[in-house]
């Protein structure tokens, strides 16, 4: 393409002449012109060509120096270069490739070879950029999207009567689909949701603005955590045959003291009984995860709570979170965790070292999943 740009380096005047009438009868290119290191340092800096042809034996700068600078400079970094030289040894050649050059040309030239070379590596170099800029739209394309997602989610937790609130949200990398909720109802009453799509990409982002829409398009049913669900599992069934989403909705009661809960293939909540000092997951019944077939019945589990209790609702990217050693963390240990809460009257607090332990854990690794974890001090 002619708005392509190759850099010839080279302190020989003849070589860079028989290059120069080689290359401009051949390809297609505007071509630039270097005689020694540093002046070739400062060109590349400036026009950032698309194939630089480098001389190994310059004085001053030679051109692996120069090439280990192109490399370090990130401005530089992705230029392509082909080293030329009269050292056809193997070492040399290795050298070459071990600081940064993608071919390697023995003097004297063989007009086919360089040709062929020269191609190679634009045609390799254009579609590298091809990629690169298709990934930077998608990137910023997933950003918007991460943006849109967060303001789904509440803007803030309501003050709810009697109950303490904290969350966590974290995406596993820009869009997730992962959901929380939260919504206060008659008589002092609250509704707690937590919702997880199936995987966390752009699909599961999409079936998250799904449940959400759904959900707040029925606070009707708020009250009855059984009809919840099957509202959401309806109307996910009738647009979506291929991806699922899992939840748990409970509805507490301050004047009767009780957490009604319901459940779609959700991890079980996790409560700590301050009477008890103690932390267990709660069993409760519940139905297959939403989205595939409509439900007879959802199940509808009663818990007890008293002054001091604590209830952990999370997705399961939480309690699946791998270290290095490919240990999961499990429910077991956000249990002991749980009952470090004695004594902390702050949610905030005991969520905050819950976050840090599950760093801890997993050390250098990534999430592999979107994490919620949403904690109620009674």
């Amino acid at each position: 393409m002619a708005n392509e740009i190759i850099l010839l380096v080279d302190d020989n005047q003849t070589n860079l002449q028989m290059l120069f009438q080689l290359i401009e009868k051949s390809v297609e290119c505007k071509l630039l012109i270097a005689k020694n290191g540093e002046t070739a340092l400062s060109i590349a800096r400036k026009t950032r060509p698309d194939l630089i042809l480098l001389d190994i034996m310059m004085p001053g700068i030679d051109g692996f120096e120069v090439c280990r600078q192109l490399k370090a400079d990130p401005a530089t970094s992705r230029i392509p270069v082909i080293f030329l030289s009269a050292l056809d040894e193997t070492a040399t050649k290795v050298k070459g490739l071990q600081v940064g050059a993608v071919d390697y040309v023995s003097k004297p030239f063989q007009p086919e070879e360089v040709i062929a070379r020269v191609n190679t590596h634009l045609t390799i170099h254009r579609l590298s950029q091809e990629v690169q800029e298709q990934r930077d739209q998608l990137e910023h394309e997933l950003k918007v999207v991460s943006e849109l997602q967060r303001k789904l989610l509440p803007g803030w937790l309501p003050d709810i009567r009697g109950l303490k609130l904290a969350v966590h949200y974290e995406t596993s990398r820009y869009a997730g689909g992962d959901y929380y909720d939260v919504v206060g109802l008659p008589d002092g009453r609250c509704g707690l949701l937590v919702a997880d799509s199936e995987g966390h990409s752009a699909p599961a982002t999409v079936m998250m603005a799904m449940t959400c829409a759904l959900f707040r398009s029925c606070p009707d049913l708020y009250d009855q955590p059984d009809r919840v669900l099957d509202f959401l599992n309806t109307n996910l069934c009738k647009v979506n045959k291929e991806s699922f989403v899992t939840a748990l909705y409970a509805v507490y009661d301050p004047n009767r003291r009780t957490l009604r809960v319901s459940r779609a293939g959700h991890p079980l909540p996790i409560i700590f009984k301050h009477s008890e000092g103690k932390a267990r997951e709660v069993a409760c019944d519940g139905v297959f995860i939403m989205g595939f077939d409509p439900y007879d019945q959802v199940p509808v589990t009663e818990i007890g709570l008293d002054p001091g209790d604590r209830l952990l609702l999370y997705t399961d990217g939480v309690s699946e979170r791998f270290n290095p050693d490919k240990q999961l963390y499990g429910a077991e240990r956000l249990c002991r965790r749980m009952e470090q809460s004695v004594g902390l009257d702050d949610p905030r607090v005991l969520l905050n070292g819950i976050v840090q332990d599950l760093k801890d854990f997993a050390g250098e690794r990534p999430a592999d999943d979107d994490q919620v974890l949403l904690l109620v001090t009674f």
